[in-house]
C-alpha cells in the first residue's frame, strides 16, 4: 500500500483533459522523482487522473522504484466509461503496483471520499485545473486546508480556490 505520505503525490483534474500537458506532466513527474517521492496515487477517472496514472507507468519503466496506486472510488467505476476509456483504466489498473477500492458500489459522495483519501495520503498534489466548480475545485480547497504542496499544471493558472473549511478533519 502506501508506505510513506511523505514521497507521495496525488492527481486531480478535470474529465476535459485531452493530453494538453504531457510534455509538463512527464518534465514534472521526473522532478518529483528527483526530490525523492516515490509512490503516485490517481483517482483512475477519465482525463486528467487516467492521463497521469499512464504518465506514471512510463516514468515507472524508467525508475523501478516507482509505484502506482490505484485509487478506484467504487468497484465498476469503469463500466461508466465509453470504450476506449474503460481499455485504458483496465490496462492501468492491471500495471499498477497497488490498488484500493473505496466501495463495492456506487453512491452518492463515492468520489469526495475518493478525493479525501488522496489528500490525506500524500504530500503534493499535481492538478489539472481550469477554474471550473467540480471535484477538482474541491480537491484543491482541501488540500490547501491539508497545506499540501500544489503543482497546477494547466497554461491558464486560475487562482487557486480558497481552502475550505476541516469539518472533519
Amino acid at each position: 500500500m502506501i508506505t510513506d505520505p511523505r514521497t507521495s503525490v496525488a492527481f486531480t483534474g478535470h474529465r476535459t483533459y485531452r493530453g494538453e500537458a504531457a510534455d509538463i506532466l512527464r518534465r514534472t513527474l521526473e522532478t518529483l522523482y528527483d526530490r525523492g517521492f516515490r509512490t503516485f496515487l490517481s483517482g483512475m477517472a477519465v482525463g486528467f487522473d487516467l492521463a497521469a496514472a499512464e504518465a506514471v507507468l512510463e516514468l515507472g519503466r524508467r525508475h523501478a522504484d516507482v509505484r502506482l496506486v490505484a485509487v478506484v472510488p467504487f468497484r465498476g467505476q469503469e463500466t461508466r466509461f465509453c470504450p476506449a476509456d474503460r481499455d485504458r483504466f483496465v490496462r492501468v489498473l492491471a500495471e499498477a503496483a497497488d490498488s484500493v477500492v473505496l466501495s463495492p458500489v456506487y453512491h452518492r459522495g463515492c468520489y469526495a471520499v475518493r478525493n479525501n483519501y488522496l489528500v490525506d495520503h500524500v504530500r503534493v498534489l499535481v492538478a489539472w485545473y481550469d477554474g471550473t466548480p467540480g471535484g477538482t475545485h474541491y480537491t484543491l480547497r482541501r488540500a490547501l486546508g491539508r497545506g499540501l504542496e500544489i503543482l497546477d499544471l494547466h497554461p491558464a493558472g486560475p487562482a487557486l480556490p480558497a481552502p475550505g473549511p476541516m469539518l472533519f478533519g
